[in-house]
């Protein structure tokens, strides 16, 4: 992934739900080019963020181990724009898991001088590809099956604290062990 839209986690239950914390700043080029003249965060990107919320939890459910990809966008509604200075709360949780993947809801909270709101709320299924169709259709493309390399993956749960506040249902705090991940320093 090139574009990372959650800068840490505040609460991971494995299976269940997680919260990613976005801060919005002025120094951030993309906010510039979106309105003429007054800088506001993209809803495209908004969305994006609630997706690798949502997205990082139901890769957690399959161990990391398969390809899990955006499939639709059930529900998506955005309520007010988002500008410098504030913050976006994204609250995902697991609805339905199926073979074929699952469906999250989730909703974002813009928090700023002005108060806290409900900025945007959605409903995501993810289409979980089985390891030998995700192989035959890399391979076919010349990718490797994983989204991610294993370390970039624990790299990326490290940087955003997926293992310094994730716990697994029975509330044991999870490790890159749990997951054949590497243990970083």
């Amino acid at each position: 992934m090139r574009w990372f839209w959650v800068d840490r986690f505040s609460e991971y239950v494995a299976g269940s739900h997680a919260r990613g914390l976005k801060g919005v700043s002025l120094s951030d080029e993309f906010i510039h080019g979106h309105w003429d003249i007054y800088p506001t965060l993209p809803n495209s990107l908004i969305a994006e963020g609630m997706a690798q919320t949502a997205g990082l939890l139901v890769s957690e459910m399959y161990d990391f181990k398969e390809l899990v990809v955006l499939a639709k966008f059930t529900k998506l509604s955005f309520n007010t724009l988002v500008r410098p200075s504030e913050s976006l709360e994204y609250h995902a949780t697991i609805g339905r898991a199926l073979d074929a993947g699952a469906q999250c809801m989730v909703t974002a909270t813009a928090r700023g001088i002005e108060g806290e709101r409900q900025q945007a709320e959605a409903e995501i299924f993810f289409a979980r590809l089985s390891t030998s169709e995700a192989d035959s259709e890399a391979a076919q493309k010349g990718l490797p099956p994983r989204l991610f390399d294993p370390a970039d993956l624990a790299r990326w749960l490290y940087v955003t604290g997926v293992f310094q506040v994730g716990v697994h249902e029975d509330g044991s705090r999870m490790k890159p062990q749990d997951y054949d991940l590497p243990v970083l320093a």
